[in-house]
């Protein structure tokens, strides 16, 4: 005996149970320990913070990271899943400056670096616990008690080897130049870093000021001013210069008394009228260089000796906005630095490391910088020199992780020297298999053609030292590329790599006896999850061989922003150190958006907590859900509960209800089959088998290209094939009281279905497919379906003439289906006929062989098969406008009249190929099947659908003998829905009582035995009376209704 099924499953509390049997049993554990000694397939875990709660972001990636590993598990390989954790970086440190309530470097500094490191530690493992709860509640098999972190001082051990690596490759270089800063945090962030916070829209002022030119200048202009555009008001104060286009045509208008200068294509933008000025002068960029102005501000104004002060040429000026002229600040825009470089002019920056204004611009000395706008405009206006104001709308990078306002700024950091091996980078980039493959060329290859210096040093505490050291007297640098070496140098085996221990480590100079001491910057936090292959495993002061061995991965999978982010510093790094890929493979997910397709929000509610999620419809639905979508190929998706109920009610429940059906009834029958059928002789046996096989095939090909959706497709399908045709066109072989061969087959070969469909889904829906396969494996079965091997194709089980022929007859009953749906009419209603019509000699002859199957199916009286539509069906054509209309013109209106008129004779001759000749008022038109669009006009009693070869019409019209059998069938299903509800067994005799309304009373009677065999009664009983009978609803009308058992 199998247990029995609840058919009312709760799968939430399934599942729970689920997970008490793996941890009780080591089932993870186990499925590791059996691949001992087989070849490793390796995936790379990105590492999360544990300072936030997991997410729905999560969710997806980490069900792909969770399937793979499964299916290659159950192919024979041996696959670790470790989880490691991000600890350092920007994320820690601002959660813990709101807990202690203290903000920026100079209250950290105030407060202790020690402590305040120390804080950080204690709180970077915060919601470990809850990770772990929720990310074992969704099915996902990872190792947790091994998990990487990188503040171990093992990895980032490793990390300092990285370093030095590149440090001997001349990769690593101190430089200084222009890059976004986050003002909160006092540090720089790298390029690739920008699109972590991404771009926000904000309104800023847009305001157009006017330079006055020196009288003594080259053109000799007087009385004339230069017109420039900016979005950020506080960088004028460090204006150094201003910069045209070198072939922008540029004019010097008369307005007033005053002259001036600007692109001619930007006029519009200031004049309404061109009465309002006059052209005086038109020329090029390049023909107006070192035209030299007055200062704006009064700060620099001494550096006009030094050539500040005057017009350059450059090749980034527009006239999309503004004037096409643009200010130069060197110290806050990165083109500005670069047009500058060469000058000799310094790089002026007057702004400290919180983004306020220091000393040298002593009126604003103190001020945020975001915050002197108003300031500066207000006395631009007041000396008569802003000539328009506007507020500007667009888009402005943020700090990914405390969400404020970025500003360029030049600012001295460490790069790795990525320029230098992006053509290597490229290369590799080649090797790896992308999934959706257009990431490959696309987000990903777009950004690598065009990847910069990575900025890596951070001006922040709680990171990774770099472990650069400088001679305080005589500037010697050296990079340390271990613990070791660091003892070595200075004596002091450092227990903890952290900042505010080495920085206490000093050791004499080389070069000139001078003090060595750390440099005070940490490493960017990027850096160290993308040395993640090495440093997890302490490489390579440990595990060299073995990493050695593994290395690339076979596998990756994460968020697309990561396009920008992990995927980045993996490839990065594992060229600059090994001219590898880090990874073969890898998946990218897209984003999961509220149903209203905004960004999921706390604070809005516009999304249900994942727990409820889980606990209302269970993990499997969800995985399922998220997994069988458009997310899994980088695209979005918009959550909602709808559709995770959907995936319960069209995928699971249906699954659920297969495997009850055969538990039911197998234990009705005591049978408990423990292998295949042998040679079965009913052909839909032979038929689902096959299609196992076929499943088996198509999953195995889709997973090894890492398609999800398309290996899932086949699986919903099979679900789709084994309820509502297998199943439902088999259940009387299960239900029929002799225990014969035919019978036997049948449960052998529903148990090897299932059990192979539970293998195939497993990795997908771990919870349900190991609760089936639990109840129905033999004794010496391995104890979880986890622990089995991926099944193989047995081509011997395979028929594909069989396959094609029952897709032929699906189709048909498909159309007839469709057709009953589109116009109301009921399955059980039965009709009188189905006309199947095609040319097809192979589909008629199919049709023909499997007739009973459509009649059956369709609930009609006869089959009748035609060569022609005109059986069934009047032809009527109309122009097809889009193809004739560029061709006729004038013609059009006569052309259509004409087609119109077609006869069905000629409108089928179109069909079939044929041209026909046209005569339009001497013009000849040769009008072939593209040039019309041909209505159907169904023949009276008819409803007609076509699809491909096959059109199907059913015959509508019905008899008094077709009603009285369409309510009989009505009122079986009434009955059987009646038993169950009572809790009568499948197997049940009844003495059934009834009242109905007299037109169902006459059908009953003239279908006695049909009503009889179908609802297990002995006995039918009408009553004249509705007393002790229950009332229910029977279609239109309203019955009485009383089911006794009757013992056998």
């Amino acid at each position: 005996m199998y247990k029995p099924v609840d058919p009312k499953v709760s799968f939430p509390k399934m599942e729970e149970d689920i997970l008490a049997f793996w941890q009780e049993h080591g089932i993870f554990e186990k499925s590791i320990a059996r691949r001992a000694g087989a070849e490793e397939y390796v995936f790379y875990d990105g590492p999360p913070f544990a300072t936030g709660l997991p997410h729905f972001g999560h969710f997806v990636p980490g069900t792909v990271k969770d399937i793979f590993p499964r299916y290659k598990t159950m192919r024979g390989y041996k696959v670790e899943r470790r989880f490691g954790w991000d600890c350092h970086g920007l994320p820690v440190e601002y959660e813990m400056e709101k807990e202690l309530g203290i903000s920026g470097k100079r209250q950290i500094e105030e407060y202790g670096v020690a402590r305040f490191n120390e804080a950080c530690r204690s709180i970077v493992l915060r919601y470990v616990k809850e990770w772990r709860q929720i990310v074992t509640r969704m099915g996902r098999w990872v190792d947790f008690d091994n998990d990487y972190k990188t503040m171990d001082p093992d990895y980032m051990e490793t990390i300092w080897w990285v370093m030095k690596q590149l440090w001997e490759k001349g990769l690593l270089y101190e430089g200084y130049y222009i890059l976004p800063y986050c003002p909160r945090c006092s540090t720089v962030l790298s390029n690739h870093e920008l699109n972590l916070g991404g771009y926000q829209d904000v309104h800023d002022p847009a305001i157009t000021v006017r330079f006055r030119v020196k009288d003594d200048n080259p053109k000799g202009w007087k009385d004339t001013y230069i017109l420039a555009w900016t979005t950020t008001p506080w960088t004028l104060p460090s204006n150094l210069a201003l910069a045209l286009g070198p072939d922008i045509e540029y004019v010097r208008v008369k307005d007033g008394e005053d002259y001036y200068v600007l692109a001619k294509e930007r006029l519009s933008t200031y004049y309404r009228s061109e009465d309002e000025y006059e052209i005086v002068e038109t020329f090029t960029g390049k023909d107006a260089v070192g035209i030299p102005y007055e200062p704006l501000f009064p700060y620099f104004a001494d550096l006009a000796g030094q050539g500040a002060f005057r017009t350059w040429t450059g090749e980034f000026v527009t006239t999309e906005e503004g004037t096409g002229i643009v200010h130069i600040a060197p110290g806050f825009g990165e083109d500005d630095y670069r047009l500058l470089k060469d000058s000799g002019l310094p790089v002026v920056c007057p702004v400290d490391a919180e983004g306020r204004f220091t000393g040298e611009v002593g009126d604003y000395e103190g001020l945020f910088v975001k915050d002197a706008d108003k300031e500066i405009i207000r006395r631009l206006k007041e000396e008569g020199k802003l000539v328009k104001r506007e507020q500007y709308l667009h888009a402005y990078p943020h700090c990914w992780r405390c969400k404020s306002p970025l500003i360029y700024r030049a600012i001295s950091s460490w790069f790795v020297a990525v320029e230098k091996i992006k053509e290597r980078m490229i290369a590799n980039n080649e090797k790896i298999y992308w999934m959706p493959s257009h990431i490959k060329h696309g987000r990903f290859g777009k950004w690598l053609e065009n990847a910069r210096d990575w900025a890596i040093s951070r001006n922040r505490y709680w990171g990774n030292p770099l472990p650069i050291w400088r001679c305080e007297a005589c500037g010697h640098t050296e990079c340390i590329g271990s613990r070791q070496e660091l003892k070595e140098k200075s004596g002091v085996w450092p227990e903890d790599l952290h900042k505010h221990f080495v920085d206490e480590i000093t050791y004499p100079c080389p070069s000139c006896g001078g003090t060595m001491r750390r440099i005070p910057e940490v490493l960017d936090c990027w850096f160290e999850s993308g040395a993640m292959p090495y440093a997890q495993n302490h490489y390579p002061f440990e595990n060299k061989e073995k990493f050695e061995r593994h290395f690339p991965a076979d596998f990756v999978c994460e968020g697309i922003d990561q396009t920008r982010g992990w995927f980045y510093t993996l490839l990065v790094l594992s060229t600059a150190l090994f001219d590898k890929p880090p990874f073969l493979n890898n998946i990218t997910t897209g984003l999961v958006l509220a149903a209203d397709g905004k960004k999921m929000s706390k604070s809005e509610r516009n999304y249900t907590d994942p727990k409820d999620v889980i606990e209302t419809f269970g993990a499997d639905a969800l995985r399922l859900f998220l997994m069988h979508s458009a997310v899994v190929r980088a695209e979005e998706l918009r959550y909602s509960d709808e559709g995770v109920r959907e995936v319960l009610k069209n995928v699971l429940i249906p699954l659920w209800n297969a495997y009850a059906f055969f538990v039911t009834y197998a234990n009705i029958d005591g049978i408990r089959p423990t292998a295949p059928p042998e040679d079965p002789a009913h052909p839909l046996d032979r038929w689902i088998l096959s299609e196992a096989q076929r499943l088996v095939l198509t999953v195995t090909e889709e997973m090894d290209r890492y398609d999800l959706v398309r290996a899932i497709d086949p699986i919903v399908a099979f679900i789709d094939s084994l309820n509502n045709w297998y199943i439902r066109r088999s259940r009387r072989r299960f239900w029929k009281s002799e225990s014969d061969a035919d019978k036997r087959e049948a449960y052998a070969t529903l148990w090897t279905v299932l059990m192979t469909l539970v293998k195939v889904a497993a990795p997908i829906v771990p919870f349900i497919t190991e609760e089936i396969y639990r109840n129905l494996r033999t004794e010496e079965m391995p104890d979880s379906v986890h622990l089995c091997d991926w099944p193989e194709v047995d081509e011997r089980r395979r028929d594909t003439v069989l396959e094609e022929k029952m897709r032929i007859v699906r189709r048909a009953v498909s159309l007839g289906r469709a057709l009953r749906s589109e116009h109301n009419i009921k399955t059980r209603q039965p009709l009188k006929a189905i006309y199947l019509v095609t040319r097809d000699e192979h589909e008629r002859r199919v049709l023909m062989e499997m007739e009973d199957i459509v009649r059956e199916e369709l609930n009609v009286k006869q089959v009748v098969y035609r060569e022609n539509e005109d059986d069934v069906v009047e032809y009527r054509a109309k122009p097809n406008y889009p193809v004739l209309g560029k061709r006729l013109g004038p013609l059009m209106k006569k052309a259509a009249r004409r087609i119109e008129a077609l006869s069905m004779e000629e409108i089928k001759g179109l069909l079939d190929g044929a041209t026909l000749v046209l005569d339009l008022d001497g013009e000849r038109l040769e009008l072939t099947s593209e040039g019309i669009v041909v209505q159907r006009i169904e023949k009276a009693g008819l409803k007609v659908l076509n699809e491909g070869s096959l059109t199907v019409a059913l015959d509508t019209e019905l008899s008094a003998e077709l009603v009285r059998e369409g309510l009989v069938r009505d009122f079986v299903r009434v009955v059987q829905n009646f038993r169950k509800e009572k809790g009568l067994e499948v197997t049940d005799r009844i003495r059934l009582h009834y009242q109905v309304p007299d037109d169902l009373a006459e059908a009953i009677e003239a279908f006695k035995e049909y009503v009889m065999n179908e609802t297990l009664a002995v006995a039918l009983v009408p009553r004249d009376d509705g007393q002790g009978l229950e009332r229910v609803s029977c279609g239109d009308a309203e019955c009485g209704l009383v089911v006794e058992r009757v013992e056998e």
